[in-house]
C-alpha cells in the first residue's frame, strides 16, 4: 500500500500546484464572481477558455518530446487558420462543418510537419524554428486580413453565443480530450515520453526517434486546428493578432500546469488545469476595477503566480534525501 502511495505521488505530484490553485480560484470566484456558477455562466467559461485549453494541449507534446522544444508559434498558427477560415475557404464556398474542421486539422498538421522536418532534417534547434515560425505567421497573417473582419460561416458564429452549456465547444472538447485519452495508451506516447527524458537511451534501444518527434508534433497540429475553430467560433470573424496572445498564455499554461520544457515529464492534465487556472485568474481579476490598468494589472497576475507556480513546484517534485 505505502509503494503504491508512493508511485502515485510520484507519478502526479506535478498535478498538487496547478489543482490546488485552481480550488483555492474557485472559491475566489464563488464569492467575487458568483454567476460563473450559473448554466449560462458555465457556458460561457467553457466556449472562453477552449481556445487556450486546447492550445495548451497542443504544445504539451512538443515540450515532453524534449531537447526544449515548446512551440512559440503556436498562437500565430492558430490566427493562421482562422483568418484563412473567414477569407479563403468561405470565398471558395466551403463553409459546411466537414470542410472546416478538416481544413483546420489538415493546414495544423501541415504546419507542424513544416516546423518538425526542420528540426529533424536541418537540425535547428526547436526554439529557433518555433520563434521564426511566430514571426513568420504573424506577418503573413496581417498579409491575409490587415484587420480585424470577415465573417465566420453561419453555423460557426451560432457558437459565439455561448448560453448553452452543452455547446458544440464542450463537444469538441470533449472530442479532443477522448483522442488524448486514446493517444495516452499508445506505444507512441511512451516512446515521447522516453525520448523527451533521455534521447539517447531511446534511441540506444531502438526506438525511431525522428519518427517520434513527427507523431508528438502531428498530434500538436489536430489540437491545433480544433482550437482555431473554437477561436473563430468565439470571435465569429478574423482577427490576425488574436492568435498571438495565445501563445504566452499556453505556454504560461503548460508550466503551471507541471510540464517541464527539459521534456519527459508532465502531462495534458497539468496543462488543461493550468489553463483552466488562467481562465479563473481572469475572472478573478475582472470582478475588480482597475480601470485603465485592468489589462496590466492580468498580465502581471499572470507573470507573479507563473513564478510562484514554479517554485512551489519545485518544491513538490524534489526528491527527499536518501535515508543514510
Amino acid at each position: 500500500m505505502t509503494q503504491i502511495l508512493h508511485h502515485l505521488r510520484g507519478q502526479f505530484s506535478h498535478l498538487i500546484v496547478p489543482a490546488g490553485l485552481v480550488a483555492v480560484l474557485l472559491l475566489i470566484c464563488a464569492f467575487r464572481s458568483p454567476q460563473l456558477f450559473s448554466a449560462v455562466g458555465a457556458a460561457g467559461a467553457i466556449l472562453v477558455s477552449a481556445p487556450l485549453i486546447l492550445a495548451a494541449m497542443a504544445i504539451t507534446p512538443i515540450a515532453m518530446a524534449g531537447r526544449g522544444g515548446v512551440d512559440l508559434s503556436i498562437g500565430p498558427a492558430i490566427g493562421f487558420i482562422n483568418v484563412t477560415i473567414v477569407t479563403w475557404l468561405t470565398s471558395w464556398g466551403f463553409e459546411s462543418p466537414v470542410a472546416v474542421f478538416v481544413f483546420a486539422i489538415v493546414v495544423g498538421c501541415i504546419w507542424q510537419i513544416l516546423l518538425a522536418s526542420m528540426i529533424v532534417f536541418v537540425r535547428v534547434s526547436p526554439i529557433i524554428v518555433s520563434l521564426a515560425g511566430f514571426m513568420i505567421l504573424s506577418g503573413v497573417n496581417l498579409v491575409i486580413l490587415p484587420r480585424p473582419g470577415g465573417l465566420a460561416p453561419d453555423w460557426l458564429s451560432d457558437w459565439g453565443y455561448g448560453t448553452e452549456l452543452f455547446s458544440p465547444v464542450l463537444f469538441v472538447l470533449i472530442a479532443a480530450f477522448v483522442l488524448w485519452f486514446l493517444f495516452q495508451r499508445t506505444a507512441m506516447f511512451q516512446h515521447i515520453r522516453l525520448m523527451g527524458a533521455d534521447e539517447k537511451t531511446a534511441y540506444t534501444v531502438g526506438i525511431n526517434i525522428n519518427v517520434v518527434r513527427f507523431a508528438a508534433h502531428l498530434s500538436a497540429g489536430v489540437l491545433t486546428g480544433l482550437a482555431a475553430v473554437c477561436l473563430t467560433g468565439l470571435i465569429g470573424s478574423g482577427d490576425p493578432s488574436q492568435g498571438n496572445t495565445l501563445t504566452l498564455q499556453a505556454i504560461t499554461a503548460l508550466v503551471l500546469g507541471g510540464t517541464s520544457l527539459a521534456g519527459g515529464r508532465g502531462g495534458v492534465v497539468g496543462s488543461i488545469l493550468g489553463a483552466i487556472a488562467m481562465y479563473l485568474i481572469f475572472v478573478v481579476l475582472s470582478s475588480f476595477d482597475f480601470g485603465a490598468i485592468s489589462g496590466f494589472m492580468t498580465q502581471m497576475s499572470y507573470g507573479l503566480i507563473l513564478v510562484l507556480s514554479l517554485l512551489l513546484t519545485l518544491v513538490a517534485t524534489r526528491p527527499k534525501p536518501a535515508a543514510v
